[in-house]
């Protein structure tokens, strides 16, 4: 078998007196596509947080690709591409600046930066707007941009807080199905945060809920339905959290 290209055992975080994480246990491997559901404060940011060494495991251990993210940051990071809740462009950098500007980040020679950005525009189809400033672009191709830029040094396990949010519903499906394919396609394996129901695919995708810190389900989407004796994943939803979810 494979070694997962994320785990984590027993992973517990406090805030204070608050438990937000709860021993947490979780394998993911590559060409997967796994969607963490959640309330608002379930623990999905602190999650992808302690993933990124954003902040630092106290309790438990994450490994990525085999390294452990809190003994081994470097070699664990760059295995990581990971697009955020809030975006992080340079509104006043033109596309291909943003671009190289981050491979200049993560130390790509320029010759290997230029043939993988030049890959990434055509695979994402944004190059009528390469030589346009963020500041000029919707809030679609912003996510496109940003997910080539998780994508150029062609990591092994990407992240995506919330990608979604304020998206309008065409381009929001556009991205759901993008993110998908580049698990089936890239052999990717992807880690999908949010609220929203809807971009789970209940046949296809593996299932995380948060509920209050702990880990409430863990398993293929159908599989859960089924444990759970229930149709629809947001029947599920309610039953595991007590809220409806979107």
């Amino acid at each position: 078998m494979n070694q997962p290209v994320l785990s984590a055992d027993t992973v517990s975080y406090q805030y204070g007196g608050d438990a937000a994480l709860d021993e947490v246990s979780l394998e993911l491997v590559s060409g997967t596509f796994t969607a963490l559901l959640g309330p608002n404060g379930a623990g999905k940011t602190t999650l992808i947080s302690l993933i990124c060494h954003l902040i630092e495991t106290r309790q438990g251990s994450i490994r990525i690709c085999g390294h452990d993210v809190r003994t081994a940051p470097i070699p664990a990071l760059q295995q990581i591409g990971i697009v955020f809740q809030q975006p992080t462009l340079d509104l006043d950098l033109s596309v291909h600046q943003n671009l190289h500007y981050f491979a200049a980040l993560r130390g790509m020679p320029r010759n290997k930066a230029t043939r993988q950005i030049n890959i990434e525009i055509e695979r994402l189809e944004i190059g009528d707007i390469v030589n346009k400033t963020v500041r000029q672009l919707n809030g679609g191709h912003r996510r496109r941009v940003e997910i080539a830029r998780a994508l150029l040094h062609e990591p092994a396990l990407l992240l995506l807080d919330e990608p979604t949010v304020g998206l309008d519903i065409p381009t929001r499906q556009q991205f759901v199905a993008y993110a998908h394919s580049l698990a089936r396609e890239r052999d990717v394996c992807v880690l999908w945060a949010s609220h929203l129901i809807d971009e789970v695919d209940p046949g296809n995708d593996n299932l995380l809920i948060l509920h209050q810190g702990k880990l409430c389900a863990n398993g293929p989407a159908d599989k859960v339905m089924r444990e759970h004796s229930c149709d629809r994943l947001t029947d599920v939803y309610i039953k595991l959290t007590g809220e409806r979810g979107s």
